[in-house]
């Protein structure tokens, strides 16, 4: 099945592609569950969807094909996540209720543009729900460069990152720059979702970085051994999803998700089962 996907152009975009969402992805997604900071993916892909939304409206009303809604998505992506951080200064006594303020506009914003742009079409639903044709051989270019970025960026501050993650007092009383790394991390989650949108979708981009996350924390013992197998699920949960959606004919993002689900299934009974054979020890 692998040699089919390798022996098509955009096939092979598409499989590169999920390899690269699968690891950059549950990667980022451990420091977000750590800092119980899971809403901001939906927020995030709210915004993202808002500014696809916004590229397509160019290109039907303005006939402004050199604009990709995929660009667009990315864009508005980071600017939500720059109000986000604005908005949690703002409201520093209750800074979740930035992601609900950005995720609310998001979707208004979507209503608008999708109802100028002429409603739903097959591309917004590609958008929406993935699709293993949508990239292209320069959206894999702009995917790789952010997760090389990502990468380098995660092993570089890792240690502020991790100490950001699970206290953020200490770390600021340890002389970490705690805004502007928060800053830099937020940024990176917007660059992921919007990212992740050609092969997941919209809607279901934030159960990529939750999901194998969930999992691995199930059966790991430290945080690296948590990031290793949320990469782990991730990379298993892309290809078999890729794969399958395409045998099947349906969007690649259910299949993603619901392999993430079954896996999340799985370490849960597995960890029962272990807990179950320790006690009758």
């Amino acid at each position: 099945m692998i040699e089919t996907f390798l022996e098509f152009p955009f096939l092979r975009n598409t499989l590169y592609t999920g390899l690269m969402i699968g690891f950059i992805a549950p990667l980022l997604g451990t420091f977000i569950v750590v800092r119980r900071l899971s809403f901001i993916a939906d927020g995030l892909s709210h915004v993202t969807l808002s500014g696809v939304a916004f590229g397509l409206m160019m290109q039907k009303k303005f006939a402004l094909l050199m604009i990709s809604p995929f660009y667009t998505g990315i864009a508005f992506a980071v600017i939500g996540a720059i109000f986000i951080e604005y908005l949690r200064g703002i409201y520093k006594a209750f800074q979740e209720i930035a992601i609900p303020i950005i995720l609310s506009v998001g979707v208004g914003l979507s209503v608008i543009f999708i109802s100028l742009a002429d409603g739903f079409n097959t591309n917004l639903f590609a958008y929406l729900f993935g699709s293993v044709a949508a990239v292209s051989r320069t959206d894999l270019y702009i995917i790789l460069m952010i997760s090389v970025i990502v990468v380098a960026i995660v092993v570089f501050f890792y240690k502020e990152l991790f100490a950001l993650a699970f206290d953020e007092e200490f770390a600021r009383a340890s002389g970490i720059r705690t805004k502007t790394i928060h800053i830099l991390f937020i940024v990176l989650t917007a660059l992921v979702i919007s990212a992740s949108i050609r092969i997941v979708g919209v809607l279901l981009v934030s159960a990529l970085m939750t999901l194998p996350v969930a999992a691995s924390i199930r059966i790991s013992r430290s945080f690296k051994q948590a990031i290793f197998f949320s990469i782990l699920f991730g990379e298993a949960a892309v290809l078999i999803g890729l794969i399958s959606g395409y045998y099947l004919e349906i969007p690649p993002g259910g299949t993603i998700v619901m392999t993430e689900a079954l896996i999340l299934l799985g370490t849960i009974i597995f960890n029962k089962h272990i807990h179950f054979l320790k006690t009758r020890g």
